[in-house]
């Protein structure tokens, strides 16, 4: 059986790749993208959303604008890391399709409601649409099926701040209501996702296949390979958010813990911190499967066995 899969997304570079993973994955049904600030602004990211799908020939994906703020704090987007436009030197063309009118978390709400049990949510931005509803109506919790994040850095350094990755600085309050929300979720840290470097190598692979969807990848990842290179002296460019999509139908490709983990809403240099009480010195049970350990290879083999696939389906 397939998964029944919302993403909620702040497309984003490696968003875009983990759409398009989805996309080649015959495991997944992609049911919907609710967008959020992050990478790009709300509007920017709802393009991209809308872009990539038709260029993956998936215009029939719906997808929903979310929120445009941070639950409390000031708005951080990501040119820098995205560019101007959050998908690098790539250029699509405007979208035919327009976005629901639906708001992003009414969007997931309806969904998760109308099919309890059955709607598995990949979380790959900021989390302020999965805590405004959680909000709204609080049991989505019991009637998710599971929650896969891209978030937070257990062991490993920040990459917004010393101690703090991006998707959970942008909004840690969101980020505090959904750890605590009883949701069974899986959490993909930078402990996991640096160790999945795309590699230079690997570009010059998939771009023996002349296709929309390559050249894509390669004008979208060569902005961010230069980012990497600059900012991080990272030979190629880490891409974080695939990996989580890939783990909704091959967990082997992790090691996992089950952990209680928390995040530091007290301000000053620790703010957006994720950490995780290893030692069980809280007292506290587990509120999470946090995936330590990686078979990094392996998933980019995946990666671009899937991409290789869905580039000659669009030649």
């Amino acid at each position: 059986m397939t998964k029944r899969i919302i993403l909620d997304t702040d497309p984003g570079i490696d968003d875009s790749l983990a759409i398009l993973l989805a996309l080649a994955s015959p495991e997944i049904s992609l049911e919907g993208l609710s967008v959020v600030h992050g990478n790009s602004s709300t509007e920017q990211g709802t393009i991209n959303a809308l872009s990539v799908l038709e260029l993956a020939k998936a215009s029939h994906i719906p997808v929903y604008r979310g929120c445009q703020l941070p639950l409390v704090q000031p708005s951080l987007l990501a040119p820098e890391t995205h560019g101007d436009h959050g998908i690098g030197y790539a250029k699509l063309p405007a979208p035919l399709n327009q976005p629901k009118t639906q708001k992003g978390s009414d969007y997931l709400i309806e969904k998760i409601m109308s099919s309890p049990g059955e709607i598995t949510l990949v979380c790959i931005g900021p989390l302020t649409n999965i805590a405004l509803a959680i909000r709204q109506e609080p049991r989505i919790v019991e009637n998710v099926k599971e929650v896969f994040i891209m978030g937070g850095a257990i062991r490993h350094e920040g990459n917004t701040t010393p101690l703090a990755e991006f998707n959970t600085y942008v909004d840690p309050h969101a980020a505090h209501i959904v750890f605590h929300s009883g949701m069974p979720i899986t959490l993909t840290p930078l402990d996991v996702t640096y160790q999945c470097i795309f590699l230079k190598d690997d570009l010059n692979r998939l771009l023996k296949i002349e296709s929309p969807i390559t050249k894509f990848i390669s004008d979208a990842t060569r902005f961010y390979m230069e980012f990497h290179d600059e900012y991080q002296k990272i030979d190629g460019c880490v891409i974080n958010d695939p990996l989580t999509m890939a783990l909704t139908f091959m967990p082997e490709l992790c090691d996992y813990q089950d952990l209680y983990v928390d995040v530091d809403l007290s301000g000053g240099v620790s703010m957006g911190n994720t950490f995780a009480d290893f030692y069980k010195m809280t007292k506290k049970s587990a509120n999470m499967r946090v995936a330590l350990g990686v078979r990094s290879r392996d998933f980019m083999e995946l990666f671009l066995e899937r991409m290789e696939k869905l580039a000659k389906s669009i030649a």
